[in-house]
């Protein structure tokens, strides 16, 4: 029987054709909010804490199903992407200390228990507010060294690297005084670190930052940083630390193609890209889907974790050479403003043959002005070596415009935020109205 042809009455007095448009309304409906609200985030299989939910009561929500977890691994497309399993057979990171600079990190998660070195909290130093309030260390650490010793949950690019958390955004996720970032490094370089991975910035330049930057040059340190978010930026520039030289800047690719993502700032200090959107990250208490150049970040920081464990006196310089020369090549032939030399290329960066150039080729060489300090305030020897080593940096007082950055970490959850779901609520309400309104007025015309 054609739509339009002889027409039926149910038992209600209704016309078969008004229930088909009234059904054809509400699938409507259904698909226009579905487009507000964007997906549903992949459930917790532990409830988060009381504060975290209190703050993203969307984004958080817990739900208890254990058997959703083996889907986290499952949605691990960066790992395909990046061919992890390969990269394997030659090394796993093992040895090689990473710290993350970040919110902090939550060494408690059930992929990341034994990964967690003891770090130190400069936001909060007594510990009061939680090893990480607002998740987005524990998502990069878990990007790295997730553990890969079973089939459940995250597993990281380098799983058996060993994770040093510095914490230095607050419980907002952002950070308004470079100098503390600065202390961070200093301290990360001090305690070992091998790589260090920046997953913050802001658009203001920092003489201390910079400082801190040289000091882990200056000690064979690898530097990784996110190029930036548009959406959280009041610049279109790199933001720094990224654009310091001699630092890795990542920009993010949309997920399964080798197309930049939208959100990503780029420029001509860009250096590398990796995967960056519809990314399964830990959290505490469970996981979320995210996405920003926060979290592509650490997959290049876990390559260069991966090149020091299968080369453990390979230079610095050498390890960033390895990654830009066998970056898998997009956009303009050679390094270009979007995509730096391409998708780094973890495989080719660890059985590549190449000779070595002993320097970071990234990097200037020109010195920020502050050199010849000792440790950083807190490590064993700060008393007696700073004391006579030269200016401290932690004494430096910038101009009001480059201390107070109101800078953030570059990542977020791709979940929608709470101002969505009540626009959609709002669209689900007004439907609901007009396809009773339509279906009473075509009952009506029936009769």
């Amino acid at each position: 029987m054609k739509w339009l042809g002889n027409v039926t009455r149910d038992r209600q007095g209704a016309s078969t054709a008004a229930r088909r448009l009234a059904g054809r309304a509400l699938l409507g409906m259904t698909a226009t909010v579905t487009a507000v609200t964007g997906p549903l985030a992949p459930p917790a299989h532990a409830a988060p804490p009381a504060h975290a939910a209190a703050t993203r009561p969307v984004w958080l929500a817990p739900v208890d199903s254990t058997t959703r977890v083996d889907e986290v691994r499952a949605e691990q497309w960066q790992l395909d992407e990046l061919r992890a399993k390969t990269a394997w057979r030659t090394s796993t990171g093992r040895g090689v200390v990473v710290a993350v600079i970040d919110s902090g990190v939550d060494g408690s998660h059930p992929d990341l228990a034994g990964q967690v070195l003891p770090g130190i909290d400069l936001v909060s130093p007594d510990g009061a507010e939680g090893p990480d309030p607002v998740g987005h260390g524990t998502t990069v650490a878990g990007l790295i060294a997730g553990r890969a010793d079973d089939d459940r949950g995250v597993v990281g690019l380098a799983p058996d690297a060993r994770i040093l958390p510095v914490r230095v955004l607050d419980d907002e996720n952002r950070y308004d005084d470079a100098l503390v970032v600065a202390k961070g490094v200093r301290w990360a370089v001090d305690k070992g670190a091998r790589v260090i991975n920046l997953s913050l910035g802001g658009s203001g330049d920092s003489p201390a930052l910079a400082a801190a930057l040289d000091y882990a040059f200056a000690r064979d340190v690898v530097v990784v940083a996110c190029t930036g978010n548009l959406a959280t930026s009041n610049s279109p520039k790199v933001w720094y630390p990224a654009r310091e030289p001699g630092v890795v800047a990542v920009a993010g690719l949309e997920r399964d193609t080798q197309n930049l993502w939208s959100g990503s700032i780029t420029g001509p200090e860009t250096v590398l890209t990796a995967p960056a959107t519809a990314l399964a990250g830990a959290r505490p208490g469970g996981y979320w889907r995210v996405q920003g150049t926060s979290f592509a970040a650490p997959l290049v920081t876990a390559t260069a974790a991966l090149i020091r464990a299968r080369y453990p006196q390979m230079s610095a310089g050498d390890v960033i050479n390895r990654m830009t020369s066998t970056a898998r090549d997009l956009g303009p032939t050679g390094r270009d403003e979007q995509f730096g030399f391409g998708l780094v290329d973890p495989v080719a960066a660890l059985t590549t043959d190449l000779p070595s150039v002993e320097r970071n080729l990234l990097d200037d060489g020109d010195s920020p002005g502050v050199v010849g300090f000792g440790p950083a305030p807190g490590s064993a020897s700060d008393a007696s070596e700073a004391a006579g080593a030269g200016a401290n940096p932690f004494t430096f007082t910038a101009p009001q415009q480059q201390s107070r950055w109101s800078a953030r970490a570059a990542g977020q959850a791709a979940e929608p935020a709470p101002e969505r779901l009540w626009a959609a609520l709002a669209l689900f309400v007004a439907l609901v109205t007009a396809t009773a309104l339509m279906v009473r007025r075509l009952r009506q015309a029936h009769r």
